[in-house]
């Protein structure tokens, strides 16, 4: 199991498009992607390929998040969308 984290790096944090954007790159792996707040409630995270999960982390700009999938090049691909500035 790969993981990696991460900070948020959009300014509106893991919201409406940002979500959209990292779901979608998420979507196009077959294996499953996780995304766990730092800190937050949820301790099982959620799933990166759905934009209303993403949404329920609550995660703003400056937050860090975990990111893990068997698959560590896809670790890599959502890591590094989570850290830009997706709302720019």
């Amino acid at each position: 199991m790969a993981s990696k984290t991460v900070t948020v790096g959009s300014s509106v944090g893991l919201h409406a498009r940002p979500a959209a954007i990292i779901a979608e790159a998420a979507d196009g792996y077959d294996d499953e992607i996780t995304l766990t707040l730092v800190g937050g409630d949820d301790e099982d995270g959620v799933d990166a390929a759905s934009s209303l999960m993403i949404m329920t982390l609550g995660a703003e700009k400056g937050a860090e998040v975990v990111v893990t999938s068997d698959n560590a090049d896809a670790v890599e691909a959502i890591a590094a969308l989570i850290e830009k500035d997706l709302d720019a």
